[in-house]
Formats: C-alpha cells, structure tokens, sequence
C-alpha cells in the first residue's frame, strides 16, 4: 500500500470548496432524477419482492452443473428466473416469478421444471412466496435502510457536533436516493441483494466522511486563525491519498464481482460500483 502512495500526489493544493455549487448542481439533479424516476417508473421488482416460486434442488451426481441447469430453466419461458449454489455444490436454489393463473399455474411450472431438469435431482422443497411475503419484506428493507441512516446520522452528532450529523445525513441521503435512481432508471432487479448493496453502501460512504471529518475537527483545534474555507480545502487534500487508495481498492474488487460473480451479485456490484 505504500509502494502504490508513492505514485499518488502528494501535498495536493486542490481548490474543492470553490467548485462546490458545481457539485449541488450536479448532485441536485440526480436527486431529482432518481425521485422522478422512482415516481413515474418505479422498480423490477425481483422474486423476493414480487413473490414467486422457491424449489430447493439437490444432484444426485455430485456437484450440480449450474450453468447448464440455468440454461434449461430459462428455455422454459417461465418468466424471471434465478439459480444459485444454497450452502453446498449440490445443491441449488431455482426461484421463479410468480405465474399468471393461480395455484394451478404455480403447480404447473413446479412440473414443468421437475420434467426440464429429469431424474439426477431430488427436490427437497417447494415454496409458494406470495404478494403479501413479498410487500413485508419490502417494508422491511425499507425500514433497515432507514434505521441504518438514522444510527449513523446520531453517531456522527455525538462524535462531532450536530452540523457534521447534518452534513453525514445528507450526504448519505443522497448516496441512497441516487442508488435507487440507477435500479429504477435502468431497469435492474431490485431484490434483497440489493438492499443489502444500500446497507453497504451506507457504511461505505459513513467510514470516508468520518475520515474527513476526523480531519476536520483535527485542522480546526490546530490552525485557529484560518478560515473554515481553508481548513476544509486542506483537510480534503490531505485525506485525498487515502481516498484514492480506498476507493481504487473497492473498485478493483466490486469489478471483479462484476465481470465474474454472473447475474446473482449482478444488482450488488451495479450498486457498489456507481
């Protein structure tokens, strides 16, 4: 890490804070973008919120080929599907969007999938997830986001003072607003993966701003007759190689994720990224 410092600038004399209605510009209309389109447009709501169809897999085989079963229970045109390893390679967890037609066409995709996959499976569960599981794990996610920005807002108050808790709660309203502005604006699907991309998201975006106030608070008890205008730029310049190497680090490994976690972590990494 100090080997890869040495090439970042060092004693930067960045002017941030005359570029900053620049920035409320730039962040107002992304806000405002991300409220419109979460408005007019809404979510692609997953099977975890939507509700589906929840069968537990598991290959008589061996290790289970999930390539090739995912690519099977798409051919089926069953609508959303989602296939993942549950906790041991062979076994896998198939959820479908719910079916248009009743239990009768719950059912029938169950047959469906059990006929498509053949006989070097057993099917240990089968699980119904309706609309009313879904909207309370909607509430629910919704309240650990919340509850989330709350807690930290309070703990940056009494750390600091009260106008940094005002400068973290906005700063992470707005990480969180824009966040859900790109799963409704491109048309990701939102499921508990992404809840939990917000939830840390939300810690992310804490740990830098308490550095920089750290920073802050430092520079304010140290040079007493400089401006607040000053000690800001300064202390921003002074942490900017730290961020670099933070954010660098997170990048390189969320793009990872990205190229080579395929379509479960898809909405994660989209998140962790942006």
């Amino acid at each position: 890490m100090n080997l890869v410092r040495r090439f970042l600038p060092q004693n930067t004399k960045f002017d941030f804070v005359s570029k900053r209605l620049i920035a409320y510009a730039f962040t107002t209309v992304l806000v405002i973008a991300s409220c419109v389109s979460m408005a007019t447009k809404g979510f692609n709501l997953g099977i975890d919120f939507a509700g589906g169809i929840l069968m537990e897999v598991k290959s008589r085989g061996g290790p289970a080929d999930l390539a090739s079963m995912r690519a099977t229970v798409s051919s089926l045109e069953l609508g959303e599907v989602a296939l993942q390893e549950f906790g041991a390679p062979d076994l896998i967890l198939v959820r479908l969007q719910r079916q248009e037609g009743g239990e009768q066409a719950q059912q029938a995709a169950v047959v469906k999938v059990k006929s498509a996959l053949g006989e070097g499976y057993d099917y240990r569960r089968t699980e119904f997830v309706g609309p009313k599981v879904g909207e309370e794990l909607i509430r629910g996610g919704i309240l650990a986001v919340v509850l989330s920005v709350l807690a930290i807002a309070v703990y940056v108050w009494f750390r600091f003072e009260w106008q940094f808790g005002v400068g973290a709660l906005i700063a992470t309203f707005h990480d969180v607003i824009t966040t859900f502005g790109v799963f409704s604006l491109t048309g990701l699907e939102f499921n508990l993966t992404s809840v939990a991309a917000i939830l840390t998201i939300v810690g992310y975006s804490i740990n830098d701003t308490v550095v920089e106030y750290d920073r802050v608070r430092e520079n304010l008890r140290k040079y007493k007759a400089m401006n607040t205008y000053d000690i800001i730029n300064l202390s921003v310049n002074e942490t900017l190689a730290r961020t670099f190497l933070t954010g660098g680090t997170v990048f390189v490994s969320v793009l990872a994720l990205l190229l080579f976690g395929g379509e479960v972590i898809r909405g994660f990494s989209v998140a962790m990224l942006w």
